[in-house]
């Protein structure tokens, strides 16, 4: 298997879809390649798209607010989307699209191996679990999947343009964070570990 560093070089060149004719950049992932925590969002914004990172907005803004709230740094965990490049004008990613961007992301999964993965709003979480599911319903439940534990929450940006920090969604928000803290807590650790050898 080749590296995330090989690989993020391979899909910035990537001309799967039409989306590559008006990018500025691939938005491949950013984080710690060995992370147990992954977060899929759907697709990169104005800013990530700019940038050449996701989430770096006022989304990411919060969602580095919510890991820090639960004692984790953004450099610990891995950030990345569904999908590589930002759609015009922000709208949902066709089927063909998220068909051609799912090895990039059957990749990076492969390579991180994250014991959990934490789907970030509707399309995110449709896509990962397979089903046509509201995240309302969803939100906060743990899902078994390719050996590993999906949580689905809001998204970021969905919780800002509803309401922000005085919200329900912000709340709920909240608790379901506390929920992928106690999966961390919870995943298996290697057998060294386990004896006290480290």
């Amino acid at each position: 298997m080749r590296t995330l560093e090989e690989a993020a070089l391979d899909a910035s060149t990537c001309t799967r879809c039409r989306l590559a004719q008006g990018r500025t950049q691939v938005v491949y992932g950013v984080g710690d390649a060995n992370a147990d925590l992954m977060f899929i969002g759907e697709a990169p914004g104005f800013h990530e798209d700019k940038q050449g990172e996701p989430f770096v907005g006022a989304a990411g803004q919060l969602l580095n607010q919510l890991l820090s709230e639960i004692e984790i740094g953004r450099e610990a965990v891995y950030i990345n989307n569904v999908i590589l490049c930002r759609p015009p004008g922000n709208r949902d990613p066709l089927p063909d699209e998220l068909e051609a961007c799912q090895p990039w992301l059957d990749e990076r999964v492969a390579i991180i191996d994250p014991a959990v993965v934490v789907t970030l709003g509707n399309w995110a979480t449709r896509y990962i679990l397979g089903r046509q599911i509201s995240i309302s319903r969803v939100r906060g439940q743990r899902f078994p999947w390719n050996g590993r534990t999906v949580i689905p929450t809001f998204h970021p940006a969905a919780v800002l343009h509803g309401g922000g920090q005085a919200s329900s969604q912000m709340t709920a928000l909240r608790a379901d964070f506390q929920e992928i803290r106690s999966a961390l807590a919870e995943r298996p650790q290697p057998a060294e570990q386990q004896l006290g050898l480290f």
